[in-house]
């Protein structure tokens, strides 16, 4: 995908938010420290469960949120190297933290419609 591309589907993405605040959210984030391999070897995992209550962009740091009760999640704008949908309600970016060290997180909304 080029560079361009993904940052208007990012963009996209993020600007269609608000249809699922109020959704229960599921993200699991997987860190490996093998050049984007995420097999159990080289990951280590993460689960989160909240209901979606607001999102927002912070420009000190260039930084995507999210946020629920009890829960703030980022996603680090200049660190994305990939993004997909890979279902209904399912999202996936790749962030490239330091030379070996990546993060996926991957969003799922339980939306009603």
């Amino acid at each position: 995908m080029a560079p361009e591309e993904l940052y208007t589907d990012v963009l996209h993405f993020f600007e269609d938010i608000q249809k699922y605040y109020g959704s229960k959210t599921e993200i699991i984030e997987g860190i490996c420290t093998s050049s984007g391999d995420f097999s159990a070897d080289f990951s280590t995992w993460n689960l989160f469960e909240f209901d979606l209550i607001r999102s927002a962009y912070r420009r000190t740091g260039d930084r995507f949120m999210i946020e629920g009760e009890g829960m703030y999640y980022e996603i680090s704008a200049t660190s994305i190297v990939s993004f997909l949908q890979p279902g209904r309600n399912k999202f996936e970016f790749i962030e490239q933290l330091s030379e070996n060290v990546y993060r996926i997180t991957k969003l799922r909304f339980h939306y009603k419609y």
